[in-house]
């Protein structure tokens, strides 16, 4: 089953989601099951009468006999996640880019988003309404109107410097002097904001850079050094932390052109 990625149409969405996808429970009887792997991304997904059986590295989902709306979001994953639909469901699922979710919850800290979600006003409502609907367009138009109307422009502006140099190439120590902090604040900052510590993000990030890059470079040495790793072995090792596969085996499996990056088993 392939499953859309969609980007949002609105310019304001665009700048702090990636993107979102639906399941429906009218599109296919078959059961999907597929590993997912760490990103940095926020994702908050949305399903409507089912029962969920989660562990440490999946998670099941199952239909449920009663009416119910089970929403989290997801804002650490440190390995590969094996997920199963016994059977098909309504789904929405988004993507929140790194500090984007913030503009559209009033919490500042990663470890409060669970809860205010169960809190926001209307919001189990407007989900159900927009689950329900079979036009694909009215769908996204209603989805994209929600969270407009719950946008909030904030200045994060001082994470966002902390963050943008760990997508580079100065050491954390560096990072922590450039910003007149102290390495222990900078892993406190990301905690709070990203939901990990500095070395953690930096990783995911180099990672995820690598499967965009990876059909542009001619070979693993030059994708480790174009994405900062030491070494071919170091990239090697992170990868397999990450994904639990070496890094020849995964790209001969995944589609790494696709938004969602998932392997299908």
């Amino acid at each position: 089953m392939e499953i859309h990625f969609y980007q949002p149409v609105h310019p304001v969405l665009k700048k702090y989601i990636q993107g979102y996808y639906f399941i429906s429970k009218d599109e296919s009887n078959q059961s999907i099951r597929y590993l997912t792997f760490p990103n940095n991304f926020f994702i908050l997904s949305a399903c409507q009468d089912v029962e969920i059986i989660s562990s440490e590295n999946s998670l099941e989902i199952f239909r449920s006999p009663t009416k119910n709306l089970m929403a989290d979001i997801v804002s650490r994953c440190t390995s590969s996640t094996e997920i199963f639909y016994a059977e098909p469901i309504n789904e929405i699922t988004l993507y929140f880019k790194p500090l984007g979710i913030y503009h559209f919850f009033n919490s500042e800290n990663s470890a409060l988003l669970d809860e205010e979600l169960l809190h926001i006003p209307y919001f189990q409502e407007t989900i159900n309404i927009i689950l329900n609907e079979s036009d694909r367009e009215v769908q996204i138009e209603k989805l994209e109107n929600y969270w407009l109307s719950k946008f909030v422009e904030k200045d994060l502006s001082s994470v966002e410097k902390i963050i943008q140099d760990l997508e580079g190439d100065l050491s954390i120590l560096d990072i922590a002097k450039k910003n007149g902090i102290t390495r222990q604040y900078v892993n406190k900052i990301t905690k709070r904001y990203v939901a990990k510590p500095a070395s953690e993000y930096r990783k995911v990030y180099r990672f995820r850079n690598a499967l965009m890059q990876n059909k542009q470079m001619k070979n693993l040495t030059e994708l480790s050094y174009e994405n900062l790793f030491y070494d071919q072995s170091h990239f090697i090792k992170d990868f397999k932390e990450l994904t639990q596969i070496t890094p020849s085996i995964f790209f001969k499996k995944v589609n790494t052109e696709q938004n969602n990056v998932w392997l299908f088993i």
